[in-house]
């Protein structure tokens, strides 16, 4: 009689997410898995069809916790520009005591990832732009509430936020600031953002 082991797939997928967001794709082996999520490599290629597949889960997950994030930002009762600044400021500092790397799990996909592993590079380009698109819709938001003015081009100052967003990422993981530092960056990025 075989022997069916049960696992808590959102468990295993969120496990998953947290290793290759530490270690990146490459830097995650079979065995590292099987040790992390607690399955061995047979029930990971059942369960997910390969290492890439639970990867391009992961990401999904990953993306999708960004997203949850931002729609509690936009469920307070802050402005639509100022719960941009909560989601950016939750983003850096909320997750820095417990997130595995202070760097953009989909920024370092598409960074340490080829056209050889092309699906999952494609995906993470997916999901960098839906947040970008998420961006642009609580902007238009400002616009209608008259924060920002309507002349301005809500996908460019998305775009704008977004590769300023990475870039602070990067620079807060080589250089340590205090809150009062970022919350000084976060403003700063958006006194230039309306500009």
């Amino acid at each position: 009689m075989s022997k069916n082991i049960k696992y808590d797939r959102d468990d295993v997928i969120q496990k998953a997410t947290n290793l290759y967001w530490e270690k990146g794709f490459h830097g995650t082996s079979m065995r590292n898995l099987q040790d992390v999520v607690d399955m061995r490599p047979g029930s990971i290629y059942a369960t997910f069809g390969s290492k890439e597949g639970l990867y391009k889960e992961a990401l999904q997950h990953y993306s999708e916790q960004g997203h949850d994030l931002l729609k509690s930002c936009l469920n307070s009762d802050l402005t639509p520009i100022n719960t941009l600044k909560s989601f950016i400021k939750n983003l850096i500092l909320g997750r820095s005591d417990n997130a595995p790397s202070c760097m953009c799990m989909l920024v370092k996909t598409v960074s340490e990832l080829t056209e050889e592993n092309h699906e999952l590079l494609s995906e993470a380009k997916r999901l960098l732009n839906a947040m970008e698109k998420a961006f642009a819709t609580v902007l238009v938001q400002a616009q209608n509430n008259g924060e920002l003015d309507k002349t301005k081009d809500a996908n460019a100052v998305a775009r704008y936020l977004q590769i300023q967003l990475m870039g602070l990422r990067t620079y807060l993981r080589v250089n340590a600031s205090s809150e009062s530092d970022v919350d000084a960056l976060i403003d700063d990025l958006f006194a230039k953002a309306f500009i």
